[in-house]
């Protein structure tokens, strides 16, 4: 859970780092478990900072660190020690208020994992992994959500849904989940993918396909196309609620739970921008079909010599195959 903005605000308020030396200042918050965690200002440039302390866990020397369009992740040393501080840091031009829901977030990632019974090594993972969902949603653009992304989730977490309904484990479940991570296709399970597509559309399933590597299955097979068609309806569930009813489905299962946090905020969702999503919905009919001969593709294999990239548009309903549905899929993925 997010620690509470008052914590870093005061703190921050208290604190100049306008010297013309370079430095920090530094308040001690509540530790999170065995780690350190400040509140800092760096001089001289005057940004706010969380500092966050290791006592044995080490970076290795090709980690990099991750940096956002309005943060930075650096090393630093508030204290000339041998430890390892990490300094959350806002850039001039980023958000303070968006940087303070950050910090919130990602201290409030450390405290769940250091209940769930993590080592620093873990924790120090927990925090690459939350500021790098958070460099996610950044990259992506800190709006909500446009409506056609917004029914892609959908489609994506309809099919999350089903894959633990199926009996895979939550943690597996969802750290197969890579399309908010830039994915090449939206789940990789066992050798192979699913590529889900959703649709409003009651007349034909118009699918985008965003590059000639998607239903490409030369390197991951077998290759599954998701077509998750819904329907608006005042009776259905709106976005936040399909992704409270996820939560609530992994409750209690922290490994599950973090990894769903930093997917959501990858993917471009945030809790803050629940009320941009008024519009419900319901399932009208979910087809999964083999990627095999006879689908309708673009592949480097099939495409003219010297064409590089390639976005275009299908017609599921029109494409030749049986419907595996999703424990079909799954089995023949070899993972139930």
């Amino acid at each position: 859970m997010a620690r509470p903005s008052n914590e870093f605000l005061i703190a921050w308020s208290s604190l100049t780092g306008a010297d013309i030396e370079p430095g920090w200042q530094a308040i001690s918050l509540p530790s999170a478990g065995p780690l350190q965690v400040r509140a800092g200002r760096r001089s001289p440039d005057n940004t706010e900072a969380v500092l966050v302390g290791f006592s044995t866990a080490r970076l290795a020397v090709a980690d990099k660190l991750p940096e956002g369009q309005g943060f930075s992740v650096e090393r630093a040393d508030p204290e000339d020690s041998d430890k390892l501080w990490l300094a959350l840091t806002r850039k001039s031009a980023g958000s303070a208020e968006l940087f303070a829901s950050m910090a919130c977030d990602v201290v409030g990632a450390l405290d769940d994992a250091v209940v769930a019974g993590a080592d620093e090594t873990k924790l120090l993972r927990v925090l690459k992994g939350r500021v790098g969902a958070w460099q996610e949603f950044m990259r992506k653009g800190t709006q909500a959500l446009s409506p056609e992304a917004e029914i892609g989730l959908i489609g994506e977490l309809t099919l999350l849904s089903a894959i633990i309904d199926a009996g895979v484990s939550s943690a597996l479940a969802i750290e197969s989940w890579v399309g908010p991570l830039d994915g090449i296709q939206d789940f990789a399970l066992g050798t192979g993918a699913l590529e889900v597509k959703a649709t409003l559309s009651a007349a034909g399933f118009p699918a985008k396909i965003g590059s000639i590597e998607q239903l490409d299955d030369s390197t991951r097979q077998p290759l599954f196309v998701v077509g998750t068609r819904l329907r608006q309806i005042d009776s259905g569930q709106n976005l936040p609620a399909i992704v409270d009813a996820m939560r609530l489905t992994i409750k209690g299962e922290a490994e599950a739970e973090r990894l769903f946090a930093d997917r959501l905020l990858a993917a471009g969702y945030i809790d803050a921008h629940a009320d941009r999503y008024p519009r419900r919905f319901e399932p009208a009919g979910t087809r999964i079909v083999e990627v095999a001969d006879g689908f309708p593709r673009l592949t480097s294999g099939n495409v003219p010599a010297g064409v590089m990239k390639a976005m275009y548009e299908i017609d599921l309903d029109r494409v030749p195959g049986d419907n595996f549905g999703a424990e079909g899929a799954l089995r023949k993925l070899g993972v139930i």
